[in-house]
């Protein structure tokens, strides 16, 4: 192999509005707290400069638009132009309105994840156009195949909670292409799905499979199958961006709205400027969302981002790891939840120790961030590349993080303190009853690190971290077969993809 990747629940058969709880695998809210960077003053005067700038400057809505006469409607003054002008109030009502939190369900309707500021999940991503070929380990354009591949290794890696559009099908990328994306993740796992697209007519289309897979649109609306991803480019919404905010808000699918903005470039780059910046970005979309349909669950996301002066590209380290921290506190203050998490990519040209000391640190950051998604896991090259092995590295990853955030157990018998004055100074505890009941309780069931690093003393193959990864990815590969769809869905999923070329072809 060339080198280069809840709170769940399962429904009670008997009762469908109950639910047994399961191991709340992704809860990280509790045994300790999030990293802070800013004095809460800061924050909210971060929060005043962004809602003050929608009322004052504006943002971008284009004309023609729906969103234009929601907003004239709501009372917003509306420019020739396009450039709506929000007042403050109607910023803050619509703040208050928008779900804070929304359930995922997997394609069974069984399992959930809880989008919320009180979990993390990971998924990997996001639309790479290139993939690591396996027998060259050189980068080609991705595939269809890539991306089903790739989700069926998602599907098989125990910290990965749902899939996204990881590589693009650069051969097909038009409407019709970009649609077919979505069939290709249903087919290939179980878990939830986040998806994105360009045009609102694949929202439209995708919407349709998705509620044949649920069994209805009220059905889709009760239980979401799938998060939909809208990029609208900073404090600038066009029409597809307005289309898409506009029918998942009304269809009952949760949105994830923001900008990728570049500080320097697309924004200031001063880490305050870009982050309100982004915000009013944020908080633009949300108050469309909440125009729709109040109470809608219509989250502003932006990455925020910064061009790493040297080069002109995407990069400065520093600044972006404190931006993200930034983002995740002020969306706390907001009691909302970050779908913003940097960690899990990498610029490193393909997956080497550069990428495992990115991947690494992006990481471990978010035990401090603690966003509510991270699904950039397993990019390289700026986002450019997509790697198995580095998806498989941070599945890894992602496991520590949630050993960490069980946090400890503090009581009369984890501090043994009858033990230790039994034991005395000179004793040992490897023969006693206590190590044996408690030395497998905060395991860490590392695969390639930890206990399963090759030593000196042991008999493991002395193979290094990319060999021991590269080994565990092929038998992936070879022996995995996700749970298949049902056939009369399938059909039905392949006759409205059918139904919608024969009225786009017209």
């Amino acid at each position: 192999m060339a080198r280069d990747g809840a709170r769940m629940r399962r429904a009670r058969p008997a009762a469908a509005e109950t639910e047994t709880p399961v191991r709340d695998r992704g809860l990280h809210h509790g045994a300790s707290a999030p990293y802070d960077p800013l004095p809460r003053n800061q924050v909210l005067e971060v929060i005043e400069a962004a809602i003050g700038h929608l009322e004052i400057a504006g943002a971008g809505f284009e004309v023609g638009t729906e969103a234009i006469d929601l907003f004239r409607a709501a009372g917003c003054a509306v420019s020739a132009e396009g450039i709506v002008r929000i007042p403050s109030d109607l910023v803050r009502e619509s703040l208050a309105s928008v779900a804070k939190s929304v359930r995922l369900w997997d394609r069974d309707g069984e399992r959930c994840i809880e989008l919320d500021n009180h979990h993390t999940w990971f998924f990997p991503g996001m639309t790479c156009i290139k993939v690591y070929d396996e027998r060259t380990g050189e980068p080609r354009a991705s595939t269809r195949a890539d991306l089903e591949t790739i989700t069926r290794v998602a599907d098989a890696l125990p910290n990965i909670d749902g899939a996204c559009i990881a590589c693009k099908n650069v051969a097909n990328s038009d409407i019709h292409g970009e649609i077919d994306e979505f069939s290709a993740m249903a087919e290939n796992t179980t878990k939830p799905l986040e998806y994105l697209c360009e045009h609102a007519d694949s929202l439209a289309v995708v919407i349709e499979m998705a509620s044949a897979i649920r069994g209805g649109r009220e059905a889709l609306a009760a239980k979401p199958y799938f998060l939909q991803i809208v990029t609208p480019l900073p404090l600038d919404y066009h029409a597809t961006h307005i289309d898409q905010i506009i029918m998942a808000a009304r269809a009952g699918v949760p949105v994830s709205v923001g900008t990728l903005p570049i500080g320097g470039a697309s924004t200031p780059i001063t880490m305050a400027g870009s982050m309100t910046h982004s915000l009013a970005t944020d908080f633009a979309g949300m108050v469309l969302g909440q125009l729709a349909r109040r109470g809608s669950c219509v989250i502003g996301s932006s990455d925020v981002c910064f061009m790493e002066p040297a080069t002109g590209g995407i990069g400065n380290f520093v600044y972006t790891s404190l931006a993200d921290m930034a983002m995740c506190q002020i969306r706390r203050e907001l009691a909302l939840p970050s779908f913003t998490g940097i960690g899990g990519t990498s610029n490193a040209r393909r997956f080497d120790q550069d990428a495992v000391w990115e991947l690494s640190t992006n990481l471990m950051q978010a035990f401090y961030s603690r966003p509510a998604t991270l699904d950039y896991l397993g990019s390289l090259d700026m986002g450019l590349t997509y790697s198995l092995p580095a998806l498989l590295l941070c599945d890894e990853l992602a496991g520590m993080l949630r050993t960490f955030w069980q946090g400890m157990r503090i009581d009369e018998d984890t501090l043994a303190t009858d033990l230790i004055r039994a034991v005395g100074p000179r004793g040992n505890f490897l023969a006693h009853r206590h190590t044996v009941s408690h030395c497998r309780e905060q395991l860490w069931p590392a695969r390639y690190l930890g206990a399963n690093m090759p030593l000196s003393n042991d008999d493991k193959p002395d193979l290094d971290l990319l060999q021991r990864i590269d080994a565990h990815l092929a038998r992936i590969l070879a022996e995995h077969r996700p749970k298949p769809l049902k056939s009369e869905i399938l059909d039905a999923m392949r006759a409205i993809q059918a139904g919608f070329k024969v009225r786009h072809a017209a």
